[in-house]
């Protein structure tokens, strides 16, 4: 049996999800699982398909980057279908790991995207160190402690820390934070 999994990373990719499902359905994927989380978001979808997978399935997705984070949770997930008995393919690829050189050209692979993604997060940081050093960087604008006198105010009222994290749209460690400042 295929079993598909789709993924993007925010809700506003809509059409990258739909253009993933109907690859999979193409192919003759039978279920598809898929969500709207980010590479390092829990991706419950994700862990139902594999849990899903029976001896003898397949595992299919469209793009490496829509299944693994890194080699170390590829080689993980690898590990995890080869104890069911179950190949992964990967479409754009053109890779199946039900054979010995799939599984060797997913682990290359696998290993020059995540290099790529550290090159393009080292090229980031300098980035950022660069238009920093230029004044042009300030970071993000601090949101919680601009509400810091609405916390106050809503403590001296009587309510909850988590009440006040809700109603203000901050988190609980932020109120903590400012009310250790005061």
């Amino acid at each position: 049996m295929l079993i598909g999994y789709a993924r993007t990373s925010t809700l506003e990719q809509k059409a990258g999800l739909e253009a993933q499902r109907e690859s999979l359905r193409v192919i003759g994927c039978e279920r598809v699982w898929e969500e709207q989380t980010s590479s390092v978001g829990l991706r419950e979808s994700l862990r139902d398909a594999v849990g899903f997978c029976r001896d003898g399935d397949t595992l299919v997705v469209t793009k490496l980057d829509r299944l693994a984070r890194s080699v170390r949770h590829l080689g993980e997930i690898i590990e995890e279908l080869d104890g069911k008995n179950v190949g992964l393919r990967i479409l754009d690829l053109g890779l199946d790991t039900t054979n010995a050189t799939g599984k060797l050209m997913l682990n290359v692979l696998g290993s020059v995207a995540q290099f790529e993604r550290e090159m393009m997060l080292e090229r980031q940081r300098e980035g950022i160190a660069k238009a920093k050093a230029l004044g042009k960087y300030k970071g993000r604008k601090p949101t919680a402690i601009l509400k810091a006198d609405a916390v106050q105010s809503l403590l001296r009222a009587g309510e909850t820390k988590r009440g006040i994290s809700k109603k203000l749209g901050i988190s609980e460690r932020s109120v903590h934070r400012i009310c250790s400042m005061k």
